[in-house]
């Protein structure tokens, strides 16, 4: 694939060689023949300028030069001189019409083989003594000159484009071959990863667009790596937790079968408590999983935020007066009717407020605020407990994540409740983050579109 993407450069590239090379010695080749001609054609109108000025000039200076010297003499020499200036051919006969000069050759001669059929007059004291004609130069033919003129251009733009494709050409090697070769880096790269390997990174020290690829590439590459971690986690605290209250009844039920417990009441309860535990554990991942695959369906239903609010701080409030923290909520008056889930949403207040509760110490405070911003109800539950790192935050709402990765349940939990609180939450279309200072306090958001 490479071959051919190099292969593929270099056509463009000579493609784009030919058209601008073609179309520059077109339009330069018919420019300059366009040109060629206009200049012969300013040629001939200057010719014959020259001519019609050098015949109204021409009779006074030949007159006074013979009144002078009172015959031609020395008049070749002048005539000559004007015939360089003017570029013109001047023919001279004295009075009985013998040729005196003939620019032609010049030479006089008394037989001019191209003698004018028109003469001008020479006047000198009354009398004519002489006559001349102005001609035009014979034109010469420039067909071949003119032809051999545009062959040189259009050799030297051949040669000038041809130059330039060779430069072209180097250029695009030199450039394809470091583009290709940090393509074939993150090729191999991927190509390692796709066999299972997530320690790939490729170097990205460019600011252009492969740069960004590669800082795509490494970005997904540590996500990848962060979330085969999490699933190696989960499988580990899925069996740890399954493990834990299947070993407690299977332990109860074997002491019972072997009669070193007897089934009394006590017994009963705890086998019963263990259940629970798991089957919690089993709806928590069954609810997670259903949430992910977007099959969560939402009993939507007019409802006041602040009445859910009120509801699920009743159900902590006997866990929370045992521990002596205060709970409070500060909800915002005329807050819009949401259309939502009051179920759902009830369970994401008390997930949220049951883990504001668990790491609060003795006389904390928990408090619930609800208010209106920026077209959405936000509610956040805030805590002045043990706070979280700034390192954990970005995590919290993953699966089996814990800030303290203790396996008891006291301390650790089963790491779902803020896993199963963002899916909720998204699945009504807000969103969820946190916000904590280490060691001083910690704040919960959500937010519920108004609306929907």
């Amino acid at each position: 694939m490479l071959l051919s993407l190099r292969l593929r450069m270099f056509l463009l590239t000579i493609c784009v060689l030919l058209v601008a090379g073609g179309m520059a010695m077109y339009f330069a080749s018919g420019t300059i023949v366009t040109r060629f001609k206009q200049y012969l054609v300013w040629e001939q109108v200057a010719s014959e300028e020259r001519r019609q000025h050098l015949e109204a000039l021409l009779p006074q200076i030949l007159a006074n030069h013979y009144a002078e010297n009172g015959n031609w003499t020395d008049v070749e020499a002048l005539v000559q001189e004007f015939s360089k200036l003017a570029e013109e051919r001047i023919f001279l006969t004295d009075k009985t019409g013998a040729v005196i000069i003939d620019t032609t050759d010049g030479a006089p001669t008394e037989t001019a083989a191209s003698r004018p059929k028109i003469l001008i007059p020479i006047l000198a004291k009354g009398q004519t003594v002489g006559a001349f004609s102005v001609l035009s130069l014979p034109v010469a033919d420039h067909s071949s000159s003119a032809q051999e003129y545009i062959s040189s251009i259009n050799r030297a733009l051949f040669l000038a484009i041809g130059m330039a494709g060779v430069i072209a050409i180097g250029l695009t090697f030199l450039l394809s071959r470091g583009i290709l070769h940090r393509l074939d880096a993150l090729t191999t790269a991927v190509q390692k990863m796709e066999r299972g390997d997530l320690r790939q990174r490729v170097a990205n020290g460019a600011k252009d667009e492969i740069g960004k690829l590669a800082h795509a590439f490494n970005a997904m590459a540590d996500s990848l790596a962060r979330i085969e971690q999490l699933r190696r986690n989960m499988v580990s605290d899925v069996a740890h937790e399954l493990r834990t209250p299947l070993s407690n009844i299977r332990g109860y039920l074997e002491a019972i079968q072997d009669g070193l417990v007897q089934p009394t009441r006590e017994t009963i309860d705890s086998l019963f408590e263990e259940a629970m535990l798991l089957n919690r554990l089993v709806d928590d991942l069954q609810e997670l999983a259903m949430a992910e695959a977007g099959q969560l369906k939402l009993a939507r239903q007019p409802v006041v935020v602040g009445e859910i609010v009120e509801k699920a701080l009743q159900t902590v409030q006997c866990r929370a007066g045992e521990q002596q923290i205060c709970l409070s909520a500060n909800v915002a008056p005329n807050l819009p009717t949401l259309s939502l889930d009051a179920e759902r949403i009830g369970q994401v207040l008390r997930n949220l407020l049951n883990n504001a509760v668990e790491y609060t110490p003795p006389g904390g405070q928990v408090t619930v605020n609800a208010k209106q911003v920026n077209g959405q109800v936000q509610v956040s539950v805030y805590n002045n407990g043990i706070g979280v790192s700034p390192e954990h935050l970005p995590y919290l709402f993953e699966r089996f994540y814990r800030v303290d990765h203790s396996r008891t349940r006291k301390t650790g939990g089963r790491g779902l409740g803020l896993a199963i609180v963002k899916q909720l939450v998204e699945a009504h279309g807000g969103e969820v983050w946190a916000q904590s200072t280490q060691g001083k306090d910690a704040t919960f958001f959500f937010t519920l579109p108004v609306g929907q």
